[in-house]
């Protein structure tokens, strides 16, 4: 069973993605902000980040340039999860290999799900 990292500070919108993805049979970890995501990806070591930017504590940019210099964190999957658009996202992003980048307003779960099994394919 693939694992999933959702870092979103918005429960509502957290619960919803979590129970999508269990529902199409992955394992996810839940974490409401880059310091507390930061912390269950180095527990857990997903095959998959789905990153939030704007949260509290640590922004998301943060969280990937924190995981993007480790060993274990180098390599790993990740897409950017956000209402900002490309224009908007701190530039970092572009220097950090991102595997996709969504607004969230301009997919629905369900495709954000076979975004995620296309990713992890």
């Amino acid at each position: 069973m693939k694992k999933i990292a959702l870092v979103e500070d918005d429960k509502p919108i957290r619960l919803m993605y979590k129970m999508k993805l269990e529902k199409a049979g992955y394992k996810v970890f839940v974490a409401e902000n880059g310091l507390e995501g930061y912390k269950m990806v180095e527990r857990n070591l997903p095959d998959l980040i789905l990153l939030d930017i704007k949260m509290p504590i640590m922004n998301g940019d943060e969280m990937l340039k924190k995981v993007r210099e480790t060993t274990w964190g180098s390599t790993m999957k990740v897409i950017i999860l956000t209402n900002l658009s490309k224009d908007e996202s701190p530039s970092i992003l572009k220097l950090l290999n991102i595997n996709r980048y969504i607004v969230k307003a301009h997919f629905t779960p369900n495709e954000i799900v076979e975004i995620v099994e296309d990713v992890l394919a």
